[in-house]
């Protein structure tokens, strides 16, 4: 899944059907992170894909779907799987461990709770989680522009479209290209056209400012943007101000007919059709880049249906 920011405080979620454990647990691990609780197993699943926690501790008996069930529907959960989860119970014995383990577990809190064991336990999975975004994110790092890569892209792409379909909001998503880019290489030479495509990246990386924007380059001089609940009209004046912006940077190119570099961008939004959508919204967005190109660059064009 997509990297996460990494200098925030932790996020813990508790889902235990008993006020009494939550209230002990929450004191426990209070100056640990932010807590959550949710006291159902389908709430917590729910509560889960929106909040994106760095650990979850579960209490194995529940009602209706108990903590196993859970517990594997988390790690069935293509936002989740990564999230460690921690079984708080009162089962003793290796075949409990094993099933737990098997539904995707890390650890076990044994109850009844010890403050120093539960304090212990979160400490260790928050740190060895830390670690793994950090790891993750360099991973998600373009490494001549610094900004998002392809995989990154492809990563959170995948896990918005699947969202936009639970919930009302339509996904915006935006591909910019460098017109006349070749040419820059060939005239200034590679060094410039590094130092250039830094520029354009840093540009369009503030330029996505909204919650949830993130901007990446997608391929060569190609950059996205992707742009969760965004309307059609408002995906097309994300465009606009993109193309302004680098405009605004005003950096020689002898060779454009503009004097300067710029950028040609397509943008799509819409509902995506099925469950996942990136190939569709891409698609449509890439059709409009093609459109923008092909009317003279230096432009916006939006995509001629949703997604």
């Amino acid at each position: 899944m997509a990297a996460r920011p990494l200098e925030r405080e932790a996020k813990i979620l508790i889902i235990d059907d008993s006020p009494s454990s939550i209230r002990l647990v929450s004191h426990f691990v209070r100056d640990m992170g932010n807590v959550h609780f949710a006291t159902r197993g389908d709430s917590g699943i729910r509560m889960a894909i929106e909040l994106m926690p760095d650990i979850i501790l579960l209490d194995v008996e529940m009602p209706g779907i108990d903590g196993l069930e859970t517990c594997s529907l988390i790690k069935k959960t293509p936002e989740l799987m990564d999230v460690p989860v921690i079984f708080i119970t009162a089962y003793t014995g290796v075949d409990h461990e094993v099933a737990g383990l098997s539904a995707g577990a890390v650890d076990f809190i044994p109850k009844p709770l010890s403050e120093p064991i539960v304090r212990a336990r979160v400490k260790t999975h928050l740190t060895l989680k830390r670690q793994g975004d950090q790891l993750l994110e360099l991973a998600m790092r373009d490494g001549l522009t610094g900004i998002h890569n392809r995989r990154a892209f492809d990563e959170q792409l995948l896990i918005e479209c699947r969202r936009h379909r639970r919930t009302p909001g339509p996904l915006g998503l935006a591909i910019v290209d460098i017109d006349y880019f070749k040419p820059f290489n060939d005239f200034y030479g590679h060094q410039a056209g590094d130092a250039c495509l830094r520029q354009i990246a840093l540009c369009i990386e503030e330029s996505a400012r909204r919650p949830g924007e993130m901007a990446a380059r997608y391929g060569g001089e190609e950059f996205a943007v992707i742009l969760p609940n965004t309307e059609r009209e408002e995906a097309c004046r994300f465009g606009e101000f993109l193309v302004e912006r680098v405009r605004a940077l005003a950096l020689p190119h002898e060779i454009s007919s503009f004097g300067m570099v710029t950028v040609s961008v397509g943008v799509a939004a819409g509902k995506p059709a099925i469950d996942g959508g990136n190939n569709e919204i891409v698609a449509a967005a890439d059709a409009a880049l093609y459109r923008a190109k092909a009317a003279g660059r230096n432009r916006v064009m939006l995509a001629e249906s949703g997604t």
